[in-house]
């Protein structure tokens, strides 16, 4: 089975809220883009939560818009063995340098995890970081079948640590 490695971190400086996927799925590794499944409500939850539409945004653009409000991504997997796109089927995950990453960004105030694979997995590397509060986050995934207003809803709490 082949190994599927995820994308280099979206970060800077002023990066104040970090947001951890788990390792991206099919259709954002063919689109090289976080989040590129036209229907994971990624970037219509975060667009809410800095007051932009992000998902009308070129993917570069997005980005730009994400750091200036203080936000950065990455994914708590480094490589993994996954047929498809489900978590379920993640197998031989590598772990991402989280300590590592955390520790390169002076502002930083929260981590949250989108979804329950990357809160379990990200938690048990950061568990004790200090300063730096932990927030789950119901998935994005078009797979994680729950209504999008109750998604928005628990995805809210995020405007408190946005630049």
């Amino acid at each position: 089975m082949t190994r599927k490695a995820g994308f280099a971190p979206v970060v800077d400086a002023n990066t104040q809220l970090l947001i951890l996927g788990s390792l991206p799925g099919d259709a954002s590794l063919k689109a090289g883009q976080y989040y590129g499944h036209p229907r994971n409500a990624f970037w219509r939850l975060i667009g809410d939560v800095v007051g932009r539409d992000l998902a009308a945004l070129p993917y570069e653009d997005r980005l730009t818009a994400l750091k200036a409000a203080g936000v950065g991504l990455w994914d708590v997997i480094a490589s993994a063995e996954r047929p498809g796109s489900l978590d379920a089927a993640i197998r031989s995950p590598e772990a991402a340098d989280l300590r590592g990453l955390v520790a390169e960004l002076p502002k930083l105030r929260a981590v949250a995890f989108n979804g329950g694979k990357a809160a379990r997995l990200g938690r048990a590397v950061l568990a004790g970081a200090t300063g730096v509060t932990l927030i789950d986050l119901p998935s994005s995934s078009p797979a994680h079948a729950r209504p999008l207003a109750e998604k928005a809803a628990a995805w809210a709490v995020l405007a408190r640590w946005v630049g």
